[in-house]
């Protein structure tokens, strides 16, 4: 049976004011990503104890330390080893240290940045693709895997609609091209609406339950050509015929893992604390 959670900067990045709103609210898995003015892995001793009293104190479990490691980077400029590379590299090092801190073995790491088409054919491996851009995000993402492999920790790649893997699809793609236990999708299927791919059943049966290491839930309304994205209550947007699905066969298929509310939503003259109100009941209704 899958565990609910959120993000707790969707509701507040006072960390605080955050655990014990989604206490209030029934969830028991905090997701950490931005606390106070920092983004986990830049936080301090003493702020990662704060922290830590924190969640002890109001007897939750931390899912995933959710800092953006690799994101934004050109995979034809990055080589492993480079300032930038080693710098993200350092940046994981201390996420590890931090999961292992808060009692979870899940680390989000990011894909890079997104070339739009990888792969061609009919001539359009000669005009259009990416050449290359696949293999060198194999190589690039090397060293991350192979640290998690030596800390025994698990990596969760999120399908974001800016990064190299944004789809299920291309997230099993990675997963049996990198070949690593260690290695696992944090599929967002709300981003995957921004690459064209259907949720359900076409996203889930590609990345198969297998391959899911940790899931982002929320809702928006999508238009590609006019490179817009529109956030709004759970099951108000283009993911609410996919809710339901989604929810029977992770249950039917024993997904045992997390799920957070990624609570982005933000009502005319609200808060992103009010958004999440206005979305956890549909949110437990649907998954719980």
């Amino acid at each position: 049976m899958a565990k609910l959670g959120v993000i707790t900067d969707g509701i507040s990045r006072d960390l605080e004011r955050a655990l014990e709103v989604m206490k209030e609210a029934g969830l028991e898995y905090a997701e950490l990503q931005y606390l106070w003015d920092k983004e986990v892995g830049d936080l301090d001793d003493v702020e990662m104890a704060r922290a830590h009293a924190l969640v002890e104190s109001y007897g939750v479990e931390v899912s995933c330390i959710s800092r953006h490691n690799f994101a934004g980077m050109l995979v034809g400029q990055t080589e492993v080893g480079d300032e930038n590379h080693t710098k993200h590299m350092e940046g994981l090092k201390r996420c590890i240290e931090m999961a292992k801190t808060f009692g979870t073995s899940l680390v989000r790491i990011m894909s890079f940045r997104r070339e739009m088409i990888l792969f061609g054919r009919g001539g359009a491996d000669h005009w259009v693709a990416s050449k290359g851009a696949w293999n060198k995000l194999l190589e690039l993402l090397g060293p991350p895997v192979q640290l998690a492999e030596d800390q025994d920790v698990t990596l969760v790649l999120e399908t974001g609609n800016n990064g190299m893997i944004p789809s299920g699809y291309l997230g099993r793609k990675l997963i049996d091209d990198l070949g690593s236990s260690r290695l696992k999708i944090l599929w967002d299927p709300c981003n995957s609406l921004f690459a064209n791919e259907p949720t359900h059943p076409d996203g889930y049966e590609a990345l198969g339950v297998d391959g899911l290491g940790h899931i982002h839930i929320k809702d928006a309304r999508v238009d590609m050509p006019k490179a817009t994205v529109e956030f709004c209550t759970l099951g108000a947007g283009d993911m609410a015929s996919y809710l339901q699905p989604l929810a029977a066969d992770l249950e039917k298929d024993g997904y045992d893992g997390v799920i957070s509310l990624e609570s982005v939503y933000r009502p005319d003259g609200g808060d992103f604390e009010d958004g999440f109100k206005a979305s956890v009941g549909e949110f437990k209704r649907l998954f719980g």
